[in-house]
């Protein structure tokens, strides 16, 4: 027999109370698919080339600092005594950390985009592996055409993003509000790598932003998931190398199995 609280309410049915979490999960499930299709063929281009772009140019970045560093500590410390030769070491070690830490929070930056060109037909590959059909084959050249048109959206979503991260970082100044500030800042990228993410399959659909946001706040819970299964894996070193094409993998399953309809 179900028992009532004293107080006469009837408590929500059981499949209400786990419907949140179970939907977050499956959200979150979603990257992981992500990540095991990379190797796909037929997926496989459109995650290496705009991946080694990324890598090749930060490696050409660092070099250029390491020569323009190794020069600085010649001039500060020159004909160092050897008891003193501790020094350089030191000086290149603070140097590899501050290069680890500007790669750790600019490489997803930078990878989004670069890789947006190629996130569209990325989209486009796995929604016609998942279904069987979908929108017509695309190849490299074509994300090269598209690049301006998607560079253009990706600054636009990044106005989206100022917009409202300016209000939610003036709420951490606020004493008291501050409290609640992190768990709705956490909320907010959550949200935003959801329809980063998410905008590559639904634009592959003529969905622009409003009606894209509209889309995925109609099942926000799973959306939220996703997004900040995403976050946390944008956070781990080396997997972040992968987060871009995998979550865009994963955002266009997502689509087909629970938006598209």
């Amino acid at each position: 027999m179900n028992s009532v609280p004293a107080g006469g309410a009837t408590p929500p049915p059981l499949e209400s109370r786990i419907a949140a979490p179970v939907s977050a999960l499956a959200g979150a499930g979603y990257l992981l698919r992500g990540f095991g299709m990379l190797n796909r063929p037929g997926l496989r281009r459109f995650v290496f080339v705009p991946l080694a772009i990324n890598v090749g140019l930060f490696a050409l970045l660092l070099w250029a600092l390491a020569g323009q560093f190794g020069g600085l500590v010649d001039r500060l410390i020159p004909d160092l005594p050897e008891w003193l030769a501790w020094l350089s070491w030191l000086l290149w070690l603070l140097f590899g950390l501050a290069a680890a830490i500007l790669v750790f929070f600019t490489f997803s930056i930078v990878a989004n985009l670069i890789g947006a060109p190629f996130n569209g037909v990325l989209a486009e590959a796995v929604e016609r592996q998942l279904t069987g059909g979908g929108p017509p084959e695309a190849g490299l050249a074509d994300a090269l055409k598209q690049a301006p048109a998607v560079v253009l959206d990706e600054i636009r979503k990044l106005g989206y993003f100022v917009v409202r991260a300016i209000p939610l970082l003036l709420l951490f100044l606020i004493p008291g509000v501050n409290l609640f500030a992190p768990l709705l800042w956490a909320l907010f990228s959550a949200w935003m790598m959801a329809v980063e993410y998410a905008d590559y399959p639904m634009g592959n659909h003529g969905l622009q932003g409003k009606e894209q946001r509209r889309r995925l706040g109609e099942k926000r819970l799973l959306a939220l998931g996703f997004g900040g299964a995403t976050l946390l894996a944008t956070m781990i070193p080396l997997v972040n190398f992968l987060v871009m094409p995998a979550a865009v993998a994963g955002a266009t399953a997502m689509w087909v199995e629970r938006y598209r309809k």
